[in-house]
């Protein structure tokens, strides 16, 4: 995760391992790109190595992702410093000033920008002997080196440790002023890359006692009766450096943390044993001693979803998610939460507009992580959805009332519109086999025909007995030019209502084209069409591919005597007579 690669980062960044501070960064980068805080702590990295074009681009970076961030342009103008832009420099601390007025380091940096541009329009001027460390409070990466130092870091919070370092800078000289304080000594070991030894006061006491005296102190002590005590040179108070709160931060940080996990834990067994009041009581714990794992809030969720408590369980999930966005969260955690949510709507869902927050719900988790429990809440909410929608616009009299509409239409051949009523009526009662027979005659007349043979075959389904349902398949089928089918079809028809002059007009049709095609009275263009779209029927490909039959084919073209008695076989002559019904074979 990009929070782990993180502070591994800072642990490397605060021991002084620049490098590895570079690599962690980087790697919390590729896991979340749009995350300013990452490209700002590397670019801090970057300068500490002095690699000041790449610290530039990571701070650049920072800026146009997080514009009112005023710690972006302290980076901004620390990289162009040690690149030499001073003016840059200038320019990037005081926007950043625009944004916070407050910010001592970019005070700091701001003070240190403007001598450094002042310094380099000035004449150089001879170096001075008086002073041989002064030097090395000039360079660009002065402050980059001590905020990298635990111990150095926590005095750029002292404002005479600031005001101290800026009076060196302007006058090196004045720092022999400052080398009694520990402080100045500690960073002198840090900027020189060395560790000094800072003696305690009672060294430098002892030191005071045993130096040489100076010559007019001797004269005044000679001047002075022997009773009289010298009186010791009071040495100045070393000033201590502040404690590293951080660090107490991050020890009480581990140990909440810690606490947290124990409540998460007895909440868990808690949950288990059905003991939910106190599970809950865990989970809030939890979540009062570390606010930066979503888990506590989703598994409490969980809790308000199992006793009921919907509304709850969803301002859960609510929270969950915003904290988990903030937090940079895994995202399975996020579609976790969403789905909790989405199956509490579901729980409270009484009609089919309450469905669709759920659904949303659901969608949104899906975006978060494709997840087959999720999927399926979705599809399942979906179907109920629909389900009541059909329920509550049931209306059998409203349903009546556009079928008529539809046959006065149907009558106007007004085919359009008479489909629009059909369609109507069809929303208000689905199980009227009637408006499907119907409006399967308006696709027909229409040219509409996969649509015509998708209705009659629901009309059909709704009503085997109704024999308009058989009719209206036919029809499509003949104009589909599937003879054998229609034949078929009129046929099954014909089995409940044998007298029906519909479907045996519709027989003796078949039977023409049949015959036509078998005394070859059709053309070849119509021919080559007819077996195009026999080739295409799965029943006709299926016959062909059998072997018995590709042999009986032979036997009747070469073997007449065998082909008679293939024909004793009613299967075979059953599948002979659907291959003459599509073209495939001719009889002469």
């Amino acid at each position: 995760m990009a929070e782990e690669a993180k502070a591994k980062g800072n642990a490397a960044f605060s021991s002084g391992n620049f490098t590895e501070a570079v690599r962690f960064f980087s790697e919390a980068i590729d896991l979340a790109p749009t995350n300013h805080v990452l490209y700002s702590n590397r670019s801090a990295a970057h300068a500490s190595l002095s690699d000041f074009s790449q610290a530039l681009a990571d701070a650049q970076k920072t800026v146009e992702l997080k514009p009112d961030w005023s710690k972006g342009y302290s980076r901004l103008g620390a990289a162009h410093l040690g690149l030499g832009a001073f003016n840059d420099a200038v320019a990037a601390y005081k926007k950043g000033l625009d944004i916070d007025p407050t910010n001592d380091a970019l005070k700091s940096g701001l003070a240190q920008a403007q001598s450094a541009a002042a310094r380099s329009r000035a004449p150089p001027t001879p170096p001075s002997s008086s002073s041989p460390f002064g030097d090395i409070f000039q360079g660009p990466e002065l402050w980059a080196k001590l905020t990298a130092d635990p111990t150095t870091r926590a005095y750029l919070q002292q404002p005479d440790f600031v005001k101290m370092i800026q009076e060196i800078q302007r006058n090196p000289n004045s720092l022999n002023l400052y080398l009694k304080d520990q402080r100045m000594m500690n960073v002198l070991g840090v900027l020189l890359n060395i560790k000094l030894k800072t003696a305690t006061p009672e060294e430098m006491e002892k030191m005071e006692r045993d130096a040489p005296e100076e010559e007019d102190e001797l004269e005044q002590r000679k001047a002075r009766p022997e009773s009289e005590p010298v009186r010791q040179r009071e040495a100045e108070p070393e000033l201590e450096p502040e404690p590293m709160e951080v660090l107490e931060e991050e020890k009480g940080a581990k140990a909440r943390k810690a606490e947290a996990q124990k409540e998460k834990e007895l909440g868990n067994a808690a949950y288990k044993k059905k003991d939910f009041e106190t599970a809950i009581r865990h989970y809030s714990k939890a979540m009062e001693l570390n606010d930066e794992d979503i888990s506590y809030i989703t598994n409490r969720a969980a809790v308000y979803l199992e006793m009921g408590k919907y509304e709850e369980c969803i301002s859960d999930c609510d929270k969950a998610v915003e904290r988990g966005r903030e937090l940079r969260s895994d995202f399975k955690m996020i579609a976790k939460a969403l789905t909790r949510k989405g199956t509490a709507l579901v729980k409270m869902a009484k009609s089919s507009k309450d469905y669709e927050p759920a659904i949303e719900a659901f969608q949104k988790a899906l975006t978060e992580h494709r997840n087959s429990d999720t999927l399926k809440k979705l599809n399942d909410a979906e179907r109920v959805k629909k389900e009541l929608e059909q329920q509550e616009y049931f209306d059998p009299k409203v349903a009546d009332e556009e079928r008529e509409k539809g046959n006065e239409c149907f009558k106007q051949q007004n085919y359009p519109e008479a489909v629009k009523h059909y369609t109507e009526a069809l929303r208000r009662n689905p199980k009227d086999p009637k408006v499907y027979s119907n409006r399967a005659a308006c696709y027909t007349k229409l040219g509409a025909l996969p649509e015509g043979l998708k209705d009659a075959e629901k009309c059909i389904e709704l009503d085997p007995t109704f024999s308009k349902g058989y009719t209206r398949k036919g029809a499509v089928q003949f104009f589909m030019k599937e003879y054998d089918k229609a034949m078929e079809t009129y046929q099954e028809g014909l089995k409940l209502d044998p007298n029906n002059q519909e479907l045996l007009d519709g027989v003796r049709r078949c039977v023409e084209q049949i015959n036509k095609a078998n005394r070859g009275d059709i053309s070849p263009e119509e021919l080559k069409e007819r077996q195009a779209k026999a080739m295409q029927d799965p029943e006709i490909v299926n016959i062909l591919s059998d072997p018995i039959m590709r042999q009986v084919l032979t036997d009747f073209q070469e073997n007449p005597r065998a082909a008679q008695d293939h024909l004793k076989n009613p299967q075979v002559m059953n599948k002979i007579q659907k291959l003459v019904s599509a073209g495939i074979v001719q009889i002469k």
